[in-house]
């Protein structure tokens, strides 16, 4: 089964190694068919702390690095 990559935007770069990414996707709302936007937050794995807020990355599922780490940084 093929690995997601997701892009989104950095909003919090705090902790140690780790960044959290805000990730929108549009949908239509199945009753008033308006296109609507949703976002998740995700936390990755980024070993060089060298992405900074407002970056955007791209993230790739990957082995669990914590409870709440499931995702890595791939690129800028």
């Amino acid at each position: 089964m093929p690995k997601r990559i997701l892009q989104g935007t950095v909003v919090s770069d705090g902790n140690e190694k780790t960044i959290v990414v805000n990730v929108d996707r549009r949908v239509r709302h199945p009753l008033y068919k308006k296109t609507i936007t949703r976002s998740s937050k995700f936390h990755a794995h980024d070993e060089n702390n060298s992405h900074k807020v407002g970056d955007i990355v791209k993230i790739i599922e990957s082995k669990p690095f914590s409870k709440k780490k499931k995702w890595e940084v791939i690129s800028k």
